[in-house]
């Protein structure tokens, strides 16, 4: 079924026309997503079960190290499967591999049957299901991609918000077994309901003319092979940075607000959560930046931000609680700038109908980010016996993500995608 605009087919979505049903797909796939998330909430289970098991404090955070990971490695494999068995079994797939991994892990009885449980099985999960909700909005609005794709992935983004206080409120009132138990059987009834709606439009569909109006724009020649282009390269290279860094002060934010500014643990933990609001916030916002100007001035402003974020906490003291909200205010802003930015620049400068493949090996990125990033501020608190010194590297890494932005994701004149 062929259609140019989306009255004329009699296209529906939830019993209305398909262009405005289908807004009503971006909260349904911010619940996925949402539920996908819960992952980030490990920081929940890991002191009960550190106390239960008699974990070290490094041991406990090997679950969620190899959840990252696992979510990360999978992504490009799910991608390619994604146009191959469809976007609503893939969704189901990987929300009964998350709800698998969260219920073996209330059965889990030493470190290595959690990293296999809720670090590869319930992180395979996420990456099978995590490019779904991405792909089907992308595909309903090719007029807004940026915008839409923002949206949908605030809800991963916002997770921790309502999955946290949620395991907290289960493990006080069933302990923790079984509250990775019921949290494992409600999100795989959740993502299964859900995937039903995770249907993409005929091929070629687009909104009326009124709404595709501001798009008369020559038709776009894409590379053949994402591969290569050095906007690929540049994309990767600035995505690993932006998320290494972002990932670095997400993993520290707490500590950091204890440690160099003397606040109490009460006012870092609330912090945190105004630091997850700014997180949410930024992805419809770059997105939608994404969709109205060139991608090399976006990625150059996340940049300055986070530089800006790294000279206050460079000279940052106790007692600095403005200094210190502010920057991390910022850090968790870009990071959530990033993850709406690069799947938007993906969209916008490679094929769209290869969005799922090509969205998931620029994702490895993220994976090497967090990897990197994990491992590296740890190792730097323990030589130097402070977190101030992890503010220079990242200042470095931000000014050569500047560098590479403005040299080689600036886009030609003609001949490139999105020189529109």
């Amino acid at each position: 079924m062929h259609a140019s605009t989306g009255h004329d087919n009699g296209l529906m979505i939830f019993g209305r026309p398909a262009e405005r049903g289908r807004w009503l797909l971006i909260p349904m796939g911010m619940v996925i997503l949402m539920c996908l998330g819960s992952v980030y909430s490990w920081s929940i289970f890991r002191t009960p079960l550190e106390a239960e098991l008699g974990l070290s404090a490094s041991a406990s955070l090997l679950p969620f190290t190899f959840a990252l990971v696992s979510y990360a490695a999978v992504m490009p494999v799910a991608g390619f499967y994604i146009p191959r068995i469809g976007t609503r079994l893939m969704a189901a797939l990987g929300g009964a591999v998350v709800g698998a991994g969260y219920i073996l892990s209330s059965f889990a009885n030493n470190v290595g049957m959690l990293v296999l449980s809720y670090g590869i099985i319930a992180g395979t999960g996420v990456g099978i299901a995590y490019g779904v909700p991405m792909v089907v909005v992308s595909r309903w609005f090719p007029d807004k991609k940026g915008l839409a794709v923002g949206l949908t992935i605030i809800g991963f983004g916002l997770s921790p918000l309502i999955t946290a206080p949620l395991a907290n409120q289960l493990i006080g009132a069933y302990s923790t077994r079984p509250a990775l138990r019921m949290l494992g059987i409600g999100f795989t009834a959740i993502i299964l309901i859900v995937a039903m709606t995770m249907k993409v439009p005929p091929k070629g569909w687009q909104p009326s003319c009124q709404v595709m109006a501001h798009l008369s724009l020559p038709p776009v020649t894409y590379p053949p092979s994402m591969l290569k282009t050095r906007f690929f390269y540049a994309l990767w290279v600035c995505y690993a940075i932006g998320t290494l860094v972002g990932l670095s002060a997400i993993g520290v934010s707490s500590v950091v607000g204890e440690e160099i500014i003397h606040v109490t643990p009460a006012v870092a933990a609330s912090s945190v959560s105004l630091f997850a609001v700014f997180n949410g916030v930024s992805r419809p916002l770059f997105g939608w930046l994404v969709d109205r100007h060139k991608p090399h001035a976006i990625a150059i402003f996340s940049y300055v931000l986070i530089l800006i974020a790294c000279i206050m906490m460079i000279h940052a003291q106790a007692g600095h609680v403005a200094t210190y909200l502010i920057s991390f205010s910022l850090f968790w802003f870009c990071l959530g700038g990033w993850l709406a930015m690069a799947p938007a620049v993906t969209l916008r400068l490679f094929n769209p109908d290869q969005y799922a493949q090509n969205y998931g090996i620029v994702f490895t990125a993220y994976g090497a980010g967090a990897l990197i990033g994990t491992l590296v501020t740890g190792q730097l608190r323990e030589v130097f016996g402070t977190y101030t010194v992890v503010f220079y590297p990242m200042a470095i890494l931000a000014t050569v993500g500047i560098f590479v932005a403005s040299l080689l994701l600036r886009e030609e004149r003609s001949g490139s995608p999105a020189s529109h």
